[in-house]
């Protein structure tokens, strides 16, 4: 039977080019302690190519989506990633796709 949502249309995202963290400034200087965890370096690694969905980055970090959720709240909280559409499960399951927010990421001192 075919679904009347679609299950994954191309999602239109073009991340900046450049963002800066400077230490020093209270607000930013949670983008290093986020970045500090291997799992998180390796969920940006996975989503430089094309947004994913949770399950996806899952299955290429080799983890558990739980683990592979709780990375992407911290990273989407330092502002380093986005949701950007929301695609459909084949049971009709809403699941948030998530991108890149800037291509670089230039810690100023």
């Amino acid at each position: 039977m075919a679904s009347a949502l679609p299950h994954q249309p191309p999602v239109d995202h073009a991340p900046e080019e450049e963002t800066d963290v400077v230490v020093g400034q209270d607000s930013r200087t949670d983008v290093l302690q986020v970045l500090s965890s291997h799992t998180a370096q390796r969920i940006l690694k996975t989503l430089k190519g094309d947004p994913k969905t949770a399950s996806e980055i899952a299955e290429y970090v080799d983890r558990s989506v739980q683990n592979v959720s709780y990375h992407l709240d911290r990273l989407c909280g330092a502002e380093l990633i986005e949701p950007t559409a929301t695609w459909y499960s084949e049971k009709g399951r809403e699941m948030t796709v998530y991108a890149l927010t800037a291509e670089r990421l230039v810690v100023r001192f």
